[in-house]
């Protein structure tokens, strides 16, 4: 068996039930991914394709002895069995998984790129990411809390903090 790797996952919901989706997704997380942390929750304006409702935006911490793909894989058929279906880039989602950060490995297959090439710019990653990580150094030297501050936060809104994901109401 591998020996274990950190591992950042972000995740959203915009579709159906967010929160109580984003709760069975940390759930099935926990099956592939051990000592599970969890930033606040976030309520963040649709980046890419903007005509759509808002989404719920965390950011999960913790290790696993999965390789990239396999994790990958793992995260996908959780996606498939919350409901996801891929319609759009961009697009509206019943959930969402992304692999933000894998150790401090880069990766660039056409299935995965690693870091996430957009997470710098999000307000909606970089904020719960510096929840869990403020002095995170990323793969390219940069600081997560240091990158916070260079990015538009108006439409960022915190709405829980880290015990949402393990609430039942």
């Amino acid at each position: 068996m591998s020996p274990a790797v950190r591992v950042f996952l972000g995740l959203g919901a915009n579709l159906g039930d967010r929160r109580a989706t984003l709760r069975a997704a940390v759930l099935r997380l926990r099956e592939v991914v051990t000592d599970l942390r969890v930033s606040s929750l976030y309520e963040s304006k649709a980046w890419g394709v903007t005509d759509q409702p808002p989404f719920l935006n965390a950011v999960a911490r913790g290790e696993t002895a999965l390789t990239p793909l396999a994790l990958l894989d793992a995260i996908q058929e959780i996606e498939h069995d919350l409901g996801r279906v891929r319609k759009q880039h961009w697009g509206p989602r019943v959930i969402d998984i992304d692999i933000l950060l894998y150790g401090t490995e880069r990766i660039d297959q056409p299935r995965l790129v690693v870091p996430h090439p957009y997470m710098t710019q999000r307000s909606f990653v970089l904020r719960p990411l510096a929840d869990l990580a403020a002095g995170l150094t990323l793969p390219d030297g940069s600081l997560v809390g240091e990158l916070l501050t260079t990015v538009a936060q108006d439409d960022l809104r915190r709405i829980a903090g880290p015990q949402w994901a393990d609430r039942t109401d």
